[in-house]
């Protein structure tokens, strides 16, 4: 029996939902400054140490971060550098897409302005 392909394109939307967890990407967002141990994740992110360590177990078994132990201690790190510029090209892509929200909130905003003065 031949195991059917998966598409690439259905492949890239599990990458995507792996991804779609604030925690998640807020643990990616701090590992981006280097290896950081789980008690220090835990006091950035303010969450239950038992959802961290679900989120962080999903994170390891999808093999986007990697982990040690060093003593008592398990300090996590990124598995490599394409998640870190990945998360650098999704900052730049919202920086772009709220500066658009933006200028139609002021122009929005002016013709507010003008409708008001012409009654």
């Amino acid at each position: 029996m031949i195991a059917a392909q998966i598409p690439l394109y259905q492949t890239k939307a599990e990458f995507f939902r792996l991804l779609a967890h604030p925690v998640r990407i807020r643990v990616l967002e701090l590992l981006q400054e280097g290896p950081r141990p789980v008690r220090d994740l835990l006091a950035a992110i303010e969450v239950e140490p038992s959802s961290l360590s679900q989120q962080l177990a999903v994170l390891r078994r999808a093999g986007i971060v990697t982990s040690t132990r060093e003593g008592s201690t398990v300090v996590y790190e990124l598995a490599g550098v394409e998640v870190a510029e990945l998360l650098r090209a999704a900052r730049r892509i919202l920086v772009e897409l709220l500066a658009g929200q933006e200028d139609l909130l002021v122009q929005l905003r002016g013709s507010e302005f003008t409708m008001g003065r012409a009654s």
